[in-house]
């Protein structure tokens, strides 16, 4: 072989192997763009008198994805990324169906849709328009908590819509409340909608209508740990809550009526603060306390940050909403969760987006009743990022 011929052939080879490596740093540059916006449907069990329940998988292309099953509207778990893009499922819950139908002392409503009222009523029952309604008993021997024994965590909700767009995930959900049901009054038409945006927010929006008048308080229940479900202890978590005022309550966890400043108290979190640097000084062993929002109820507000500086997964809450409850999970007891793992006190919290509890029988709170032709309608916005 010729001189001319041997380098001509080099040359080729080189040539070759440029372009080919040029083609691979390409499709491997595509193989890291982030992918699209998507919805997938999955069977997810049966309830205990046989019907279907399926499990809705809203994914961002940007790391985050959200398991919703149509079971209670319940959030089954949310993966989200740390600052080296690792991912965690940040969330407490269950592998299936079946511990999420289980009586409320097992299933404290994990990731649940609360309603037809949220948080507690004292008594178990309410006067409206002069008409006393009596509601089950379900906390402390002597209220009403979170709708009742059978609220809206232990329905199957509508799928009505599952679809995504370049812009967003999501899914609709529906529900009848009939007239009676749990002891309220009034058939409530309810639809649950979870959009997952292309910017990292997870947006819940509750809307409601009735045809006689009712009380309305409905919001989402997830337990959340930045570290991940499976971390452990979530105390050295950094909270802050937009809020200068709270409402203390009496020994079986009932708003006094008194709206408290939380100045020099261990309830302030208008700067961060980590969860756990004040738990002592609370009698109840931790907090299950409902925070006075700054801002005009039914105005789009803030509500809180949280941030976990071992992952620098951070969370921003914004809502309508007047209140906000923050429970920090001092009654989980050894329940075990998805993959196995146990969850106990304090392994993560709850910031669930409110009216005040009791509002019904405390004329000083905004108001929770809705009217026919008049229209419920709530939103509270998490966005996610790293720090």
């Amino acid at each position: 072989m010729s001189r001319k011929i041997l380098a001509g052939a080099i040359l080729t080879i080189v040539a070759a192997y440029v372009v080919g490596c040029r083609e691979m740093k390409f499709w491997m540059k595509k193989d890291k763009e982030p992918g699209k916006m998507s919805v997938k449907v999955e069977p997810f069990g049966k309830t205990p008198d046989g019907r279907e329940v399926e499990i809705v998988t809203l994914t961002n292309g940007k790391g985050l994805t959200a398991k919703i099953t149509n079971y209670g509207g319940t959030i089954v778990s949310f993966e989200a990324p740390d600052r080296n893009g690792k991912p965690a499922d940040i969330v407490l819950g269950f592998d299936s169906v079946e511990p999420y139908t289980k009586p409320s002392s097992f299933n404290p409503f994990f990731g649940a849709i609360i309603g037809r009222y949220g948080n507690r009523i004292s008594g178990g029952k309410f006067t409206l328009d002069g008409k006393e309604y009596k509601l089950p008993i379900n906390d402390a021997g002597c209220n009403t908590l979170h709708g009742g024994v059978d609220g809206f965590h232990k329905k199957v909700w509508k799928i009505e819509e599952a679809k995504a767009d370049d812009n967003k995930a999501m899914l609709k959900l529906s529900y009848l409340s009939k007239d009676g049901e749990e002891g309220f009054p009034g058939n409530l038409k309810c639809i649950m909608t979870y959009t997952l945006t292309a910017d990292n927010k997870l947006e819940m929006k509750y809307e409601a209508t009735t045809d006689k008048p009712t009380v309305v308080n409905l919001t989402n229940h997830s337990y959340w740990n930045l570290a991940g479900h499976d971390s452990g202890e979530m105390l050295g978590q950094l909270l802050m809550i937009n809020a200068d005022k709270f409402t203390p309550i009496d020994k079986v966890s009932i708003p006094t009526g008194e709206l408290k400043n939380v100045e020099g108290t261990p309830f302030d979190f208008t700067l961060p603060m980590s969860i756990g640097s004040r738990m002592k000084q609370i009698d109840i062993g931790g907090y299950d306390h409902n925070y006075v929002l700054k801002g005009k109820p039914g105005k789009m507000k803030l509500v809180a940050k949280v941030e976990d500086p071992g992952s620098g997964r951070t969370m921003t809450i914004e809502s309508t909403e007047p209140g906000v409850q923050f429970y920090s999970g001092i009654f989980l007891n050894g329940l075990k969760g998805k993959g196995g793992k146990i969850y106990n006190k304090y392994n993560a919290f709850c910031l669930e987006t409110q009216h005040y509890p009791d509002s019904p029988n405390k004329s000083n709170f905004p108001s929770t009743t809705l009217r026919p032709g008049e229209k419920y309608e709530t939103v509270t916005i998490h966005t996610f990022s790293t720090k």
